[in-house]
């Protein structure tokens, strides 16, 4: 029987001067900003054109129209679950090495010829870096699609017992009906993920991606039926996520939900399924990564790493304007160490550029657009207005040219504090200076400050107190760092996901997350059936 070949993770291009990937992806930025695209709904092989529009912009330059995005509604997603449905009996009884070999063949075309134009098209639609659309439009969604396959082989040769006499199957059915993809601005790999990874075990989608990575996900969809995605497989649809939504979540055929987003929607979604628990055809999969208030912990044994604890908190708290659910918004540092890490954050950030991404000079591109910009400012305001904050680099926002937030590091006095305690989703991180006689006292802190579980990091050289914390903050985040920055998972090498207000925790990029599209099923076969009805026990002495 043929075997998926064993999955390795895509090697990271570098982007230096000189180097060929940079002038290829140099290029195609130029193409891809002077030739705006039309972006249609897709359902069922069919472009589909409703009628309504929006303008898809680039965050950093306003004045920059990348694309075309027509809008759908109710209709258009029954439409969409329509096509999931028809084309679920024949992808499901498609033979599994040929649906994966449709990813395989995806990951290769991203990881070669299609590689500029997906990194390109997420550096303008979502003001990425260079290396930023890098790991996350080649790297990370080419890992997600070969080790996914992988993963998918060994849950179908994953075989139960046999006693003699009989044949005992274990059958990794796809779910009974469609799922819902729902996918964020973030991430180009998440929205290539959460719609293929059901996929590839015969499950068949309705995608909803974020409007504001239109650009990306069109891209990402020419990839996939360029390597051979049969029609009505994954559905595309845009438009109000109120009429989207509530025509999706509200079907009999809903099968499962796979969703990356804030976690107020995600809570809203399990609402309305519980409530409308009765009239499904089975009870719906949720699987949900949302927010995170993502935790450094420096411990006074660090003093001679603080140079590392630096970049670890400017690369983990402003790669990508702070818009990762992964990235460092709260920090604590003991009043020992405090006075010289400072010192390193502020120098470090001041170095800092923001700007056009197509500037590989720039550290940071913009927020993804202005309601992200107008909450992110109203932060900073605060900050500005309240005693106990501290604003000690950045603290400012211009939203002239495109929606530009300074990287910003406040102190907090208060440990629990809004800025400690909320997730802001952009470049704002804030230090919580405290006593280091108080350790025991301070992981209770970063244990109850935050509804979140998703990352968080200790820096130390005492691995007494690394166990304190493996061991006190066991529940406080899904994805923990020792000496490292919390943010940067890979796919296959540390499985991504956490729990309390973070999510359902089925770690994406792993079989854990897998084995959650599945319905299996036991079969017995017995080759000699018993000829009668009475047991040994029976018989008279």
């Amino acid at each position: 029987m043929a075997t998926v070949p064993h999955p390795h993770n895509e090697r990271i291009l570098d982007y230096a001067p000189g180097s060929p990937e940079r002038a290829t992806l140099k290029a195609e930025l130029e193409t891809l900003a002077k030739n705006p695209v039309d972006i249609p709904l897709f359902i069922g092989g069919r472009e589909v054109r409703p009628g309504a529009t929006e303008r898809v912009r680039s965050p950093h330059n306003h004045a920059l129209t990348l694309g075309t995005l027509h809008q759908g509604g109710a209709a258009e997603t029954a439409q969409a679950i329509d096509a999931a449905k028809a084309a679920s009996r024949g992808w499901a009884e498609t033979p599994l090495s040929e649906r994966l070999a449709v990813f395989l063949r995806a990951a290769d075309l991203l990881s070669g010829p299609r590689r500029a134009t997906l990194c390109g098209a997420t550096m303008l639609g979502q003001s990425k870096t260079a290396y930023q659309a890098e790991i996350d439009a080649a790297c990370e969604l080419a890992d997600f699609w070969r080790w996914n396959a992988w993963f998918a082989e060994r849950i179908a040769n994953e075989q139960p017992a046999s006693s003699p006499g009989m044949w005992n199957q274990l059958e990794a059915r796809p779910l009974e009906g469609f799922i819902f993809a729902v996918s964020p601005f973030n991430f180009t790999a998440i929205g290539g993920n959460l719609p293929t990874a059901p996929a590839m075990l015969g499950n068949t989608v309705v995608w909803k991606p974020a409007p504001t990575a239109a650009l990306s996900a069109y891209y990402t969809l020419q990839i996939l039926r360029e390597a051979g995605l049969p029609d009505g497989v994954i559905n595309v649809v845009h438009g109000a996520p109120v009429d989207i939504g509530n025509t999706a979540l509200l079907h009999p055929d809903l099968a499962g939900v796979h969703f990356t987003g804030s976690t107020g929607v995600f809570q809203h979604m399990w609402q309305q399924v519980g409530a409308h628990i009765a009239s499904y055809r089975t009870y719906p999969r949720l699987v949900g990564e949302t927010g995170g208030k993502d935790f450094i912990v420096v411990h006074a044994s660090a003093r001679d790493d603080l140079d590392r604890v630096a970049t670890a908190i400017v690369r983990g708290g402003y790669e990508y304007q702070g818009q990762k659910c992964s990235a460092a918004s709260r920090i604590y540092v003991p009043s020992s160490l405090w006075p010289a890490l400072r010192e390193r954050l502020v120098s470090r950030i001041a170095e800092l550029k923001v700007g056009d991404v197509g500037d590989f000079s720039n550290f940071m591109g913009a927020v993804i657009d202005e309601k992200a910009f107008a909450r992110i400012s109203g932060y900073l305001a605060y900050t500005h207005a309240t005693p106990s904050l501290k604003v000690l680099a950045g603290g400012k926002s211009n939203g002239e040219r495109g929606w530009f937030v300074e990287p910003t590091l406040v102190e907090s006095a208060d440990p629990k504090s809004r800025l400690m305690q909320e997730e802001i989703f952009g470049p704002v991180v804030t230090v919580h200076v405290y006593d280091e006689t108080q350790w025991f006292e301070l992981l209770s802190l970063v244990d109850d400050t935050s509804p979140y579980a998703l990352t968080g990091a200790v820096f130390s050289r005492d691995r007494a107190a690394i166990e304190d914390c493996k061991r006190l903050l066991l529940h406080a985040a899904g994805n923990f760092y020792i000496n490292d920055k919390p943010s940067g998972a890979v796919v296959g090498q540390q499985p991504f996901g956490g729990a309390r207000a973070s999510g359902t925790n089925d770690k994406a990029g792993s079989l854990w997350n897998m084995i959650r599209w599945t319905s299996p099923r036991t079969i017995k076969e017995t080759f000699a059936a018993p000829t009668s009805v009475g047991f040994p026990y029976m018989l008279e002495p």
